[in-house]
């Protein structure tokens, strides 16, 4: 058997796609039109499901310990919904887990520009600045978190603790030096413990 002729290649791939199409196709061979008019669903797919937001999927990646993925879903976030507080606080909190100390606090300085109560992007400064060595500074940040939280937090009022203690004492330091917590607000609170 020789080479197939062009007419019989092109044969192969208008069967292919024309398979293709009816396997797409609803049980009566018709694809199945979406509810919000016009597009076309494949069989198996719920088009009623709600689609999980960009920020949501970026803290469940920050749990994971996946910080540069949880990045990327972040800016995804604020390209989707535009840069909010919450984005802009996720995207510092994302690069103080990736080491990234000055873009983190630039992002983090910019959440709280975008809302001076927003108590994670103050908390969140604060372990940025400790992580930079500039205690004092830390110190008065973790005052604001905690006096905007009305003291509620036990990690905010932990992060004072930390860093009264080591503007007293610089080379003050526990088994664990790196224990500040990182605060996320948004859907399904939860905390984020710095490691």
């Amino acid at each position: 058997m020789g080479k197939p002729s062009r007419l019989s290649r092109r044969a192969l791939v208008l069967t292919a796609v024309c398979a293709s199409l009816l396997a797409a196709c609803a049980d009566d061979g018709v694809l199945a039109p979406l509810e919000d008019g016009g597009a076309y669903a494949p069989p198996g797919v719920d088009p009623s499901e709600v689609s999980v937001d960009g920020l949501t999927v970026g803290h469940r990646l920050m749990a994971a310990e996946e910080y540069e993925l949880a990045l990327k879903a972040y800016y995804r976030a604020a390209a989707h919904e535009g840069m909010t507080v919450d984005t802009r606080s996720a995207i510092g909190s994302a690069k103080l887990r990736l080491g990234r100390l000055g873009q983190a606090e630039q992002d983090l300085r910019l959440a709280i520009e975008m809302d001076e109560t927003f108590v994670p992007a103050w908390n969140n400064l604060g372990v940025v600045l400790m992580e930079q060595g500039d205690y004092g500074e830390a110190e008065r940040v973790f005052r604001t978190a905690f006096a905007l939280d009305s003291g509620q937090s036990a990690e905010i009022r932990e992060n004072l603790r930390l860093a009264l203690a080591k503007l007293e004492n610089p080379t003050y330091s526990e088994e664990y030096t790196s224990g500040f917590t990182l605060v996320r607000r948004g859907t399904g609170d939860y905390q984020i413990l710095a490691r």
